[in-house]
């Protein structure tokens, strides 16, 4: 219960609870759907604001996107300033891993589109996002050193969401996501083909 709690919704951690055999502490494979989300512009933001608004414009932006992921049944993997990495599929299979990563990027967009009015309070700004999402077989488990480790997922899979988040630059969308997650989608939700991609790396 304590090394999950500050990764998984409850019913989540109730369901491990229940049935502890589901889950190795140690690294193994998982089919993983994975989240990548970033504030577009979030540099100029900050040096516009104190620390402390600053602060205060985060963690309430961090919240609502985190309670979106653990409610769709994500793991929130970390915080990198602004971003948000999640996924799905671990420490529990998800046969709508995807689905329900798809659904937390249009929710996270919605959410946005109506804090608008409240974000305006820390100036004259608006705030957009971009997502990024892919799916795939990674590692996932507890990483790190003997006195402090994160329950993560790595892989190739993690690295081309993440390029992915950053490819919305070029093309001016909010959400991209890859074939190999569409695939799995493709009857659930409505998408549009954007381009053939060579992300940096592949």
């Amino acid at each position: 219960h304590d090394t999950f709690s500050r990764y998984l919704a409850p019913q989540v951690i109730e369901e491990l609870i229940k049935h502890p055999d589901t889950i190795a502490l140690g690294g193994r494979k998982a089919n993983l759907s994975i989240l990548f989300s970033d504030i577009r512009g979030f540099t100029t933001l900050s040096e516009s604001m104190t620390p402390e608004r600053l602060t205060s414009f985060l963690n309430r932006y961090l919240t609502h996107m985190t309670d979106i992921i653990l409610d769709q049944n994500g793991v929130v993997d970390k915080y990198i300033g602004d971003a948000v990495m999640a996924f799905w599929g671990a420490p529990l299979p998800d046969e709508n891993a995807a689905y329900n990563a798809c659904v937390s990027a249009l929710e996270m967009q919605d959410r946005l589109d109506k804090l608008q009015s409240k974000i305006r309070k820390y100036g004259d700004i608006e705030i957009r996002q971009r997502v990024g999402l892919n799916t795939g077989v990674c590692i996932v488990g507890n990483m790190g050193s003997e006195s402090k480790f994160n329950y993560t997922a790595m892989g190739d899979p993690v690295n081309l969401a993440s390029r992915l988040e950053g490819t919305n630059k070029q093309y001016g969308t909010g959400i991209l996501i890859s074939e190999f997650t569409h695939r799995l989608v493709s009857k659930k939700v409505l998408t549009r083909e954007v381009d053939r991609v060579q992300v940096v790396g592949k």
